[in-house]
């Protein structure tokens, strides 16, 4: 007898499936993106606000975008124009961190938010919500670069000068409405933009617990997981006692907008510096004419207190001691949250991870940390107007400059990471550690030997 087959047409299934998932990956990276961004302008906003930027002559808008632009790895270009009569350097390095800091952990987390209930992972699922989220934030990156452009006019003379020369100066300055502004550059923006971004997703999948990995990194999750998300750990210990300890100074000591406005826009720029020193690390730098770095007395007392021309102050524990001796106060508490990364790590490792492993994992673990930590805190600020070609005006000049030594904070972090990864491996050991663990067998003569169905 003839069969005739009624099954229906299948032949829209196979593309319809895919369809809805790339639609669902797109959605949710668009939510990824608008997010961070959102979060990263909310805490740039608030900060600038504080500062008094709110003030501006029509740029605040502009000064906004440029804020979030650097803090997703952008660079903003200073200029200036002050016609045939005056010439004109300008240069800002920087990154406000605490606008990084919490655009970085809000897009982690909704990029990871979707994989939450998976069993597993593919990689070509993966890429592509990777690769959705990439191409979405490089152009909303793009869009906040073209809006990162704004001049402003000096006013120099009037007033209440005493030396006729700088009236003068002014004078004629003003005659020629001199201005100084700020543009991205887009190719640099782009790049390290890029740069940004992909390493914000790749920490995201490096610290989390529970989201699945593809079959072929599954191996890697154990001795990488655990490390990886205590030093992450470590830097937000730090944001966090930094911001207890700004909201008391805002509580206690006067000016809150200042302190507000270090805390929303450079907090980690303070903390992780503190981090550094704490474990011997040095930085060098200057600061030198009206302008400064938002930072507690005492380090800009160490940077203002070079011998003046080229030589730079060295940032360390002993010369921040010299200004306040609370400053010794950055060893103990650096040896405490280190090891208590260590031991968090430690407690989240498997059993059988041997105390040499653990050592070795945390003492590269806390080096990659600085690696990237302390780079970010570079500052480099320079404004400077010659007129006529006789020298800068004083009044309209200033350099701010924090370098720190990358490599020797790397290498101090490397052994702190191998002593106190051992110590806290040990602490560990009387704890109960997750992972595969090796239950001892008790053999006993007589009825308590055997188990729930009688069976020996």
């Amino acid at each position: 007898m003839a069969t005739v087959s009624s099954r229906p047409p299948t032949s829209t299934r196979p593309s319809a499936a895919p369809a809805g998932l790339f639609a669902r990956i797109a959605l949710q990276a668009l939510a990824t993106v608008v997010a961070g961004y959102l979060a990263m302008g909310v805490v740039a906003g608030l900060g600038l606000w504080a500062a008094g930027a709110a003030d501006l002559p029509g740029g605040f808008t502009a000064v906004l975008a440029a804020v979030v632009v650097m803090a997703s790895g952008g660079e903003v270009q200073l200029s200036g124009d002050a016609g045939a009569l005056a010439g004109t350097q300008a240069q800002l390095t920087a990154m406000p961190l605490t606008v990084t800091l919490v655009g970085a952990l809000v897009t982690g987390y909704c990029f990871l938010r979707p994989l939450r209930h998976h069993a597993v992972t593919g990689a070509r699922e993966l890429l592509l919500r990777a690769g959705a989220v990439v191409v979405l934030w490089l152009i909303a990156l793009a869009g906040l670069s073209a809006l990162a452009r704004h001049d402003f006019r000096i006013t120099v003379g009037g007033g209440e000068a005493e030396d006729p020369l700088m009236d003068l100066f002014g004078e004629l300055l003003d005659s020629v409405n001199p201005t100084v502004g700020f543009r991205t550059d887009l190719g640099p923006t782009l790049f390290y933009g890029l740069l940004w971004i992909l390493g914000v997703l790749l920490v995201a999948l490096l610290v989390s617990r529970g989201t699945p990995l593809p079959s072929r990194l599954v191996r890697y999750q154990e001795p990488v997981r655990p490390t990886a998300r205590a030093m992450l750990l470590l830097l937000l210990a730090y944001v966090l006692l930094g911001l207890v300890v700004g909201l008391v100074v805002a509580a206690t000591k006067g000016r809150p907008a200042e302190t507000f406005a270090v805390l929303l826009l450079g907090l980690p720029n303070v903390t992780w510096l503190a981090l550094g020193v704490g474990i011997g690390g040095s930085w060098e730098g200057r600061a030198e004419g009206p302008f400064g770095l938002p930072v507690p007395q005492v380090l800009d007392a160490v940077l203002r207190g070079g011998s003046g021309g080229s030589d730079l102050s060295t940032i360390d524990l002993s010369s921040l001691a010299e200004q306040d001796g609370r400053a010794w106060w950055l060893l103990p508490v650096a040896a405490v949250l280190v090891l208590a990364a260590a031991f968090a790590a430690a407690v989240r490792s498997p059993a059988r991870t041997r105390l040499r492993q653990h050592s070795l994992r945390t003492g590269v673990a806390f080096a990659l940390t600085m690696l990237v930590a302390a780079p970010v805190t570079h500052v480099e600020a320079r404004f400077g107007l010659s007129v006529l070609g006789i020298g800068e005006l004083d009044s309209l000049g200033g350099q701010v400059l924090l370098r720190p030594h990358v490599w020797t904070i790397a290498g101090f972090a490397l052994l702190w990471g191998l002593v106190l990864g051992l110590l806290g491996g040990l602490l560990a050991t009387r704890v109960r550690r997750k992972g595969e663990v090796e239950q001892p067998v008790h053999r006993k003569d007589g009825p308590d030997a055997t188990g729930p169905s009688g069976t020996p």
